[in-house]
């Protein structure tokens, strides 16, 4: 029952208005759990690859997995407001025969955008590739930077 309380009935406790909804939710979840090929975070939208994104003073620093990958499949664009990178995980295919009893890796075309929390310039943006981990160094915009007021 969506609504759980009664005009002029008194609340003991304050409810949070879409508690039954996440209920149901929460439910609905882990009836899944069971099922084949269900595993935590299969409903959610899966994402290759993974990225992280951090910053310091100067420049933003992107990190991603692409294990396999030759640096010359890549394509890494940017704009000044944000960075793309794209490319296509190639993985050998089995015989027609072949029965798979776990397949965890997927292959096909991918491509992130990545929105830059301020502005950067991307005529020095540098990438290296090392062991299947792709760094992109984004250096921020003078505009961008902060700057030290000193006080007269």
């Amino acid at each position: 029952m969506i609504i759980s309380r009664l005009p002029n009935y008194p609340m003991f406790g304050v409810r949070r208005p879409f508690s039954q909804v996440e209920r149901v939710l929460r439910d609905f979840d882990r009836f899944l759990e069971g099922w084949p090929g269900m595993t935590q975070g299969a409903l959610s939208a899966g994402v290759f690859p993974p990225i992280n994104l951090s910053e310091d003073d100067g420049k933003f620093i992107i990190r991603t997995e692409l294990p396999g990958l030759p640096a010359d499949e890549l394509d890494i664009q940017a704009t000044s407001k944000s960075v793309s990178i794209s490319g296509e995980r190639k993985i050998a295919t089995e015989n027609d025969g072949v029965k798979y009893h776990r397949r965890e890796r997927e292959s096909g075309k991918f491509s992130r955008m990545l929105s830059m929390p301020s502005e950067v310039d991307p005529d020095k943006i540098e990438a290296t590739l090392k062991n299947g981990i792709l760094t992109v160094t984004v250096p921020k915009a003078e505009v961008a930077k902060p700057r030290r007021i000193t006080i007269d």
